[in-house]
């Protein structure tokens, strides 16, 4: 196998276990050097130090950082960390995230936003940490974690599914704002059996969602060859790609227009034929004036 990232560097969070943990050691296989950043990474004996261990002993290059992602005067030292350690940042995995699983109307507002500041916020703090330093370089691959709860929602998971797709539209405007930088950013969709989804499934399906079975994906969203503004979905050895598109719709003459009008013509608004992806978030509007131009000229 040709390794596909020797010689980069990368920063992966949440990796003392589960998937983070799969991730590092898959990154290093491929030749990269990996800072483990995690919770408690510092302590002796700590998942972080372990996995460190792993990659060191199967002759790659290592090191553990403790950080609290929600803090982003700790991502900030993380990177400089680096930048004096191995002299670059080349790729940046957004992994960490806890669960705070309740219905809504059991949820507390307490556990709802302490999601979302690890998930969302704590992306974005590691993001803003080498986000100048990529451009400048002219080259950066970053992956936020995303989640089909956050892409199609899931019961009693408000918080973790508003956090989820939130980072997707993170993903899809800082692609943008970093193609021409030579920064690619892709979201990863995982299913996997970790700590986190530990009493939730069957012990049949869990031995199918190794977390192993998700990383290949990973490392093809930070390789050199890695698409832009991708949402790569992976799990027990299958892939796929989700998208958010948009239905060619309908146009209501200004004679018509009302809400009555529009629910009696909703049926037509779900024909998913010649849907759409677009490219950016003007492409609606883009669109509807088509659209109404369309039905100007057409009397």
């Amino acid at each position: 196998m040709t390794p596909l990232l020797q010689g980069r560097i990368a920063i992966i969070t949440g990796a003392g276990r589960g998937l983070g943990r799969s991730h590092a050691l898959e990154l290093a296989r491929h030749g990269a050097k990996v800072l483990v950043a995690d919770l408690g990474a510092g302590h002796p004996g700590s998942g972080a130090q372990a996995v460190v261990e792993a990659i060191l002993g199967a002759g790659g290059e290592a090191d553990a950082y403790d950080i609290d992602v929600t803090r982003p005067e700790q991502a900030r030292a993380m990177v400089q960390y680096v930048l004096e350690k191995w002299g670059r940042v080349d790729i940046l995995v957004n992994n960490a995230g806890i669960l705070r699983d309740k219905t809504f109307a059991k949820m507390s507002l307490d556990d709802f936003g302490l999601v979302l500041d690890v998930h969302l916020m704590g992306s974005v703090h590691c993001t803003h940490a080498v986000w100048n330093l990529m451009r400048e370089q002219n080259y950066g691959r970053i992956v936020m974690t995303t989640s089909s709860s956050g892409l199609y929602g899931n019961f009693g998971q408000a918080n973790y599914a508003a956090a989820k797709m939130a980072l997707v539209g993170l993903m899809q405007t800082l692609a943008l704002e970093g193609q021409k930088y030579g920064v690619h950013v892709n979201c990863l969709a995982p299913t996997a059996a970790t700590a986190m989804t530990e009493g939730l499934l069957e012990p049949d399906v869990l031995a199918m969602l190794s977390p192993a079975a998700v990383s290949p994906a990973l490392v093809a969203l930070v390789a050199e060859q890695a698409p832009n503004r991708t949402i790569l979905m992976a799990g027990a050895g299958s892939f796929e790609l989700a998208h958010i598109t948009m239905t060619q719709g309908i146009h209501l003459h200004e004679a018509e227009l009302s809400a009555q009008a529009l629910i009696e013509r909703l049926p037509e608004l779900a024909d998913r034929r010649e849907e759409r992806v677009p490219g950016t978030g003007f492409d609606q509007m883009r669109h509807e004036i088509a659209k109404a131009r369309a039905a100007r000229a057409d009397g």
